[in-house]
């Protein structure tokens, strides 16, 4: 692999971080984040490792849906700042060795956007064909309404127009039609526009509705990975290095496709929904074993795809992949409250108040997203053990104010909190106990250990460019894994149970008479190697990384 095709396909070692502007932090103080705000805060990304910015939606919204109804693809919201702070914000990233990313929001539009008030004004309007129509409901399945709370159909009537128009999401967020030439025109000028801008990719939301031909009238004879092929050859012509992170959330014989062929030319990354289940399933049985088949059921090898994994993003924490009597024992571990659930097929928690702040526990969670086969994913507040606020409305609850100090409104804006975007988490995760100002100067803390991780897991690229493989172990309870690149190999060991446990693993192939070292301990006594097996003793809710050597290899810093 040269240095140049390393550059290219930087997203492979990358540690990825999503966040909301509008509640990151508050620079000019009227309660609601802004992009001034997170350019003050690039140095506290960079500083902790983050190597990739993932903006969720900025542009102009009327924010019924937290940004993700857009009005105009080409702007900014105004409360947020201008287009000139956030070519501000891209400098400031790049010049701190920052890659960003920003959400393509494009299988709906606000019904509010200029394209649907021109096209339900009359049914000849050169916009009219933007967006999916028909004069009757026709027959739809049940399970296509995406959030049965608030809606129990994917149409919609329109007074207007006087007929009635597809949404898949909520009723005020039409679809386009992506079978209208125009439509996949359109989208090719804004990822043209905000490429000029400095992003270095996209997370293209909902992919599997943004290519769902299902509700438009007549034969429509379009293919959709043949539509996200064309997509990536023009991102890829227009910059080398782009790349599109896919939200995709179907079964693994399904989930794979969307990296194409096999010259993987549909998206280089796609969030691992199955095996994120698979995990959440382990833990609360304190079993491997679910994780472990999720992982052969969905991680392939390829130089130009992988896997974005993620213990907790914006949205619910969705179980709809797993069995019901599987969700149900998830539920009852993690979210056993019928308000910390939602739809009836997620939780609406973050990872602190489900493991119920148990330290121990969470950075052994998260020793396990950074240590498996691809691209770890964090959400912000993640790295200082921020909690949910169940008082939000929905899967906003873990959408509040970041906490950065003990002060009012957890430092976040000097408004008055009445005036706050959303109300800050009270009480044992809230900002007086859980805040980055304090972390930072406790070299014991979640952000002190959090900043370490990231650190090793950057400078081990076998887990984002290697092979990998299960380990056996002796332990049902016990998960470890190895990843192999160039001549070197790291293994990884996890103990998802609170009992201690003294656990054999196998190891596989290794060199003669090899050298093991440490990579998250302070160099303790090292376990010796019999054959090709090692005896481990991991405490409650242990974990290990450590790489096998030849004998003459020297030993990184």
């Amino acid at each position: 692999m040269t240095a140049a095709q390393t550059s290219d396909l930087w997203w492979k070692n990358a540690v990825i971080y999503c966040l909301d502007i509008e509640t990151f932090l508050d620079w000019n103080g009227d309660g609601i984040g802004d992009i001034q705000g997170l350019t003050e805060r690039v140095d506290y990304l960079a500083g902790i490792g983050v190597s990739c910015l993932w903006l969720m939606p900025f542009q102009p919204s009327p924010n019924r849906d937290d940004g993700y109804d857009i009005t105009d693809y080409y702007g900014v919201d105004h409360r947020l700042g201008s287009l000139g702070d956030f070519v501000a914000l891209i400098r400031t990233a790049k010049d701190r060795g920052m890659r960003v990313i920003i959400d393509l929001v494009v299988n709906h539009t606000s019904d509010r956007h200029p394209w649907f008030r021109a096209a339900r004004s009359s049914p000849t309007s050169e916009f009219h064909d933007y967006y999916v129509w028909q004069d009757e409901i026709p027959p739809e399945p049940k399970n296509e309404v995406v959030f049965p709370d608030a809606e129990d159909s994917v149409w919609a009537w329109d007074e207007k127009a006087r007929q009635y128009y597809l949404h898949h999401f909520y009723s005020h967020q039409p679809d386009l039609n992506i079978a209208s030439p125009r439509v996949r025109d359109e989208i090719a000028k804004i990822v043209g526009f905000w490429l000029e801008l400095g992003v270095d990719g996209f997370r293209v939301d909902a992919v599997p509705f943004l290519f769902d031909t299902g509700g438009i009238a007549g034969d429509v004879d379009l293919d959709p990975h043949e539509m996200l092929r064309h997509l990536r050859s023009f991102i890829s012509r227009r910059r080398g290095d782009a790349m599109l992170l896919g939200e995709v959330n179907l079964e693994p014989k399904d989930l794979s496709k969307y990296f194409g062929g096999v010259d993987g030319d549909e998206v280089q990354l796609l969030f691992n929904f199955p095996v994120m289940q698979a995990v959440y399933l382990s833990f609360a049985r304190e079993d491997a074993r679910p994780l472990a088949a999720a992982l052969r059921r969905t991680v392939r090898e390829s130089d130009e795809q992988q896997y974005a994994n993620f213990l907790r993003n914006h949205d619910e924490l969705t179980l709809d992949k797993l069995s019901d009597a599987e969700r149900q024992e998830v539920f009852e571990a993690f979210g056993p409250e019928e308000e910390m659930q939602l739809f009836g097929r997620g939780l609406r928690r973050r990872l602190p108040s489900m493991l119920g702040g148990d330290e121990q526990r969470i950075r052994m969670a998260y020793s396990l997203l950074f240590s498996l086969p691809g691209t770890p994913v964090l959400f912000y507040g993640e790295e200082i053990g921020m909690a949910e606020n169940l008082e939000i409305e929905g899967r906003l609850s873990v959408r509040s104010p970041m906490q950065w100090t003990d002060e009012r409104n957890g430092g976040f804006s000097s408004a008055s909190p009445s005036r706050l975007r959303r109300p800050v988490v009270e009480g044992r995760f809230g900002p007086l106990a859980v805040n980055a100002a304090a972390q930072r100067r406790d070299p014991d803390s979640l952000l002190s250990w959090m900043e370490r991780l990231i650190r090793r897991r950057r400078e081990t690229p076998e887990l984002g460019w290697g092979t990998w493989q299960i380990l056996e172990t002796d332990v049902e309870a016990v998960f470890a894994h190895r990843c192999d690149w160039q001549d070197r190999a790291v293994v990884a060991v996890h103990n998802m149970s609170a009992a201690p446990s003294v656990v054999r693993v196998e190891l596989g192939e290794v060199p003669g008479e090899p050298k093991l070292d440490d990579l998250l301990d302070e160099r303790p006594a090292i376990d010796t190697i019999e054959g090709s097996s090692i005896e481990l003793k991991l405490g409650r809710y242990g974990y290990r990384w450590f790489r096998i050597m030849r004998p003459d290899q020297r030993t990184p810093p």
